[in-house]
């Protein structure tokens, strides 16, 4: 379920990928910033906020939720990844990729297009959040039923709990989040190949979807860098860790442009 805040974007409409929070186009740097299954751009309003004016940060808005409720869901990482990729900003800033849970993969696979199709260039880093380099599937097949995904859900926790009782909200979310684990769930990870850029992962100390030796196996796909940051929560550990990221974030792309951090 959507947990981000009902801000008004600056870049918004049927068909936009992309939506900016705050007036921070003259940052030297962006972050793009990629959504959990169920999730909306809207969930990194926080981010940003913290992030600006140092940091651009740019959250996806996949289509079939909030003002794109009316577009087909993909259920397919790969249809994602595809969208982003072609709409990412060619203006030469360099940029970053954020992606949390399902985000995570398809940032990864966003990355992966940038490789090896060339566009808006390479990414400096990519921050992998609450993510399985090879990712978890709550039932083992490509069609699950709204009970199975109501019962991950609330394993993992973080979810409002008027979600579960509520016909009406659960009418507006589960579309996308059936797309969204049907995309989880037929994704197969590409053999042994690397990026070039450095790999952050992130993940909360109670989260027991993925532990630190799983998140660890990021460093299995990047030839460059590799850092795991373990901060305090389950798997929506950023609810309460935004300062936190924020920091880390800030730090990483600081290391990653010290000609630009020394002026």
């Amino acid at each position: 379920m959507d947990k981000g805040s009902a801000q008004v974007p600056r870049t918004t409409g049927a068909g936009v990928w992309l939506r900016r929070y705050h007036d921070t186009e003259g940052a030297p740097v962006r972050l793009v910033c990629f959504p959990f299954a169920g999730g909306s751009a809207s969930y990194f309003f926080g981010l940003s906020r913290l992030l600006a004016p140092d940091i651009e940060v740019l959250a996806v808005q996949y289509p079939g939720r909030q003002d794109r409720h009316t577009e087909p869901c993909l259920e397919s990482v790969a249809a994602l990844a595809d969208g982003v990729a072609a709409r990412l900003p060619a203006d030469g800033k360099p940029f970053a990729l954020f992606g949390h849970s399902l985000g995570a993969i398809v940032a990864f696979e966003v990355a992966r297009r940038l490789r090896d199709a060339g566009g808006p260039g390479l990414p400096e880093r990519l921050f992998a959040s609450g993510g399985l380099a090879r990712p978890y599937r709550p039932s083992g097949t490509a069609v699950l039923g709204d009970a199975d995904i109501l019962a991950h859900l609330r394993e993992m926790g973080g979810t409002d709990e008027r979600f579960f009782t509520s016909p009406e909200l659960q009418e507006l979310i589960l579309p996308a989040l059936r797309a969204d684990y049907r995309a989880v769930a037929a994704y197969e990870p590409p053999g042994p190949e690397r990026l070039t850029c450095p790999v952050s992962a992130l993940i909360g100390d109670a989260d027991d979807r993925t532990t630190p030796e799983q998140a660890a196996t990021w460093q299995e796909r990047t030839s460059a860098a590799f850092d795991l940051h373990v901060l305090p929560g389950g798997h929506f550990y950023l609810d309460d860790c935004q300062e936190e990221v924020a920091d880390i974030v800030a730090a990483a792309l600081r290391a990653s442009r010290p000609a630009t951090a020394a002026g």
